[in-house]
């Protein structure tokens, strides 16, 4: 296992971390602990020092899993990291309430990685009108979190400001071969190692759509490298070649995937993959695009849209959607994301569109947004689209 040092605070952490929002499950849905538990203490075993879950996961049930899987020394050799849930915070009182409950459910006395879940640049205006930064200043100083940071899926600017709002220790964004303009991006990447902060990688295979749904065209790329890789290998390299990136996150439930993963963290070293290596993996998201439905790169020209669409948000699951091929979960994230359950409250479902056309003159790529976005709704919304949302303000117990 390769390591490498936060740079804020010194902490030696390994370059896999280990995810837990899609543990391996049971039939019934919940999460099969016994196989949860070998497999994480078999990957710390290894190795790996970092270990991410958040309150929301697993219907609320990751931390308590934790909790248990951690016994018998195992809490000791990691560095535990989970996330104040935003979205759920009203008052200053509530992000007491999240951490102590936390802290509770997790059986440990401090957590070691504290993040703000899921900002984007409106829910962060909220959170500091509330006090975020005195809370997180007490929480520091009375011991009960260690390190402070922040993950985030909103757009680029905002990402910046965010970093320069706060003493932040680290910092999370999504980062892989296909999300280099998208969210933080690699302007993002830079500017956080520019400022000192720790930046751990989450969805460094797109949520394993990149490992598990890889498309022929590209993998005929992939196969003319001399080195001969996987799909997941490539994209794991390509995130640990920045030396910028502290730690990639991986949501393992497969003791398969494990292995591979380990023997890769076992090499990825900061620059190590040559210029023609890298052309190839710029082939591949080429590539991708081109299997893309919506071309469109996340710029946010289009936005603010005037009937609250959220246009690239619409366009980047609409393109998951169908380069995973798997319906159900693109369809959930899209009521979960769109539907007001993970931001402020505002609905931006792409059927709110009324053909207006301010969009058009706006866009660099010259995408026809509006019908586009006509193909959103046929494939993303449809009947069931209210039942989606109110699951998903079930599972992450928003009313």
């Amino acid at each position: 296992m390769l390591y490498r040092n936060n740079p804020k605070n010194g902490d030696e952490l390994s370059i896999l971390g280990f995810g837990c929002m899609r543990l391996p499950l049971k039939e019934d849905g919940s999460i099969d602990e016994e196989r949860a538990t070998n497999q994480l203490r078999y990957a710390i075993d290894c190795g790996v020092n970092y270990v991410d879950t958040a309150w929301p996961y697993h219907m609320e049930q990751s931390e308590p899993f934790l909790g248990r899987a951690l016994a018998n020394g195992y809490r000791g050799k990691v560095k535990l990291a989970t996330k104040l849930p935003s979205w759920m915070v009203k008052g200053r009182e509530d992000m007491d309430f999240f951490l102590n409950s936390q802290l509770e459910k997790l059986n440990t006395d401090h957590i070691d990685y504290y993040l703000i879940h899921a900002l984007v640049g409106d829910l962060w205006d909220h959170l500091e009108r509330l006090g975020i930064a005195d809370f997180l200043d007490e929480a520091k100083a009375d011991g009960r979190i260690i390190n402070a940071g922040f993950s985030f899926h909103g757009a680029g600017e905002d990402f910046k400001r965010i970093v320069d709002a706060y003493d932040w220790d680290f910092c999370q964004i999504q980062y892989n071969f296909l999300d280099e303009k998208n969210q933080a991006g690699t302007e993002g990447l830079e500017y956080a190692s520019l400022k000192g902060l720790g930046v751990i990688i989450m969805e460094p295979l797109r949520g394993g759509m990149i490992a598990s749904h890889t498309p022929p065209a590209v993998k005929e790329i992939w196969d003319e490298a001399p080195t001969k890789r996987t799909a997941a290998e490539w994209a794991l390299r390509w995130v640990w070649n920045r030396p910028e990136v502290t730690v990639a996150l991986s949501g393992m439930n497969d003791e398969k995937h494990i292995e591979e993963n380990l023997a890769v963290a076992d090499s990825a070293q900061p620059n190590s993959l040559t210029e023609a290596e890298l052309q190839l993996a710029k082939r591949a998201e080429r590539k991708y695009r081109e299997l893309m439905k919506a071309g469109c790169t996340g710029c946010r020209y289009c936005m603010p849209c005037p009937e609250g669409v959220n246009i690239p948000l619409c366009f980047e699951l609409y393109n998951n959607l169908h380069m995973s091929g798997n319906a159900n979960e693109a369809k959930f994230l899209y009521a979960a994301s769109l539907g007001g359950v993970l931001s402020t409250g505002e609905i931006a479902f792409a059927s709110q569109c009324v053909q207006c056309g301010k969009c058009l003159e706006k866009c660099p790529q010259h995408l026809e947004i509006p019908k586009l976005l006509e193909s959103v709704v046929d494939e993303l919304e449809g009947p069931d689209l209210e039942m989606r949302v109110a699951m998903a303000k079930e599972a992450f117990k928003r009313t």
